[in-house]
């Protein structure tokens, strides 16, 4: 078991790097990450891509995290507190009273990335995503359907924020991903590893149900608004979920869930 460590003082140096999580989101935290929730804790631990640091929990949720902690590094400090101590720390009351951080990877190419994925593979590339419920969403939906890798272009927001992670389920520590360039350098990319890019808007010209799907298959989703840069949707083939005249579109999340479910290979 991890080393068990009592905080008594919410300015106990050992847990600076949780004062303030609010405020800190936004700046960042030296390449530290926050996890919250005790399923978010489970798949940090199994999926081993991300090195834990620590753990802050509420003393009453202890015992229940025993099977959890086992499989944590056996030298990770756990920090135990009440919870006027551990809402002193935070700047908020954690209702779900378990905290922990993560150390970043180094950045991976877009190009590596792909390069080592099987023959047969199916990606997501993000386009433009700033909302970080959407993009939690997202990751939530590319395990969901066994997407080998997310790539994000240089204007999305970074989905290792506190509150993208909480709502992928911790998704977002499962799922490879790579960040950085611009949605044409991504989609070069793409091409160089023998994929073929599928841009999905409401404009597309096949129906996503009837799309034949190649071995290497990229979704192109755009924000919510704006969608699909015009040079995005000339340069791919394009697709549209069929619905009702009535309305205008879906949400960005829910149509990936129904577009990457068509591509799906159970």
């Amino acid at each position: 078991m991890p080393e068990i460590v009592r905080i008594k003082d919410p300015q106990d140096d050992r847990i600076a790097a949780y004062r303030a999580i609010k405020e800190r989101d936004l700046v960042g935290r030296d390449g530290l990450f926050v996890a919250e929730g005790k399923v978010v804790l489970n798949v940090l631990f199994a999926a081993r891509r991300f090195e834990p640091r620590s753990v802050l929990v509420l003393e009453n949720r202890l015992a229940g995290l025993t099977e959890t902690l086992a499989a944590a590094p056996e030298n990770m400090p756990v920090y135990v507190a009440s919870q006027d101590v551990m809402d002193g720390i935070a700047g908020f009351h954690v209702h779900r009273g378990i905290l922990a951080l993560g150390r970043k990877r180094a950045p991976e190419s877009a190009a590596s990335l792909l390069q080592a994925l099987p023959g047969s593979a199916l990606v997501l590339l993000l386009v433009g995503i700033s909302n970080h419920d959407n993009m939690g969403a997202l990751f939530r939906n590319a395990a969901a359907f066994d997407a080998d890798a997310v790539l994000l272009d240089e204007s999305c927001c970074d989905p290792l924020y506190r509150k993208s992670i909480r709502v992928s389920v911790g998704a977002v520590l499962k799922v490879p991903f790579a960040v950085g360039g611009s949605a044409a350098e991504l989609l070069s990319a793409l091409r160089d590893t023998g994929f073929e890019a599928i841009s999905l808007s409401p404009r597309g010209e096949w129906d996503i149900a009837t799309l034949d799907q190649p071995p290497r298959v990229a979704l192109v989703l755009g924000a919510e608004g704006p969608g699909l840069p015009d040079g995005i949707l000339c340069a791919t083939r394009t697709a549209r979920i069929a619905m009702s005249g009535s309305f205008d579109s879906l949400n960005v999340a829910t149509a990936a869930a129904i577009a990457l479910h068509r591509l799906w290979r159970p």
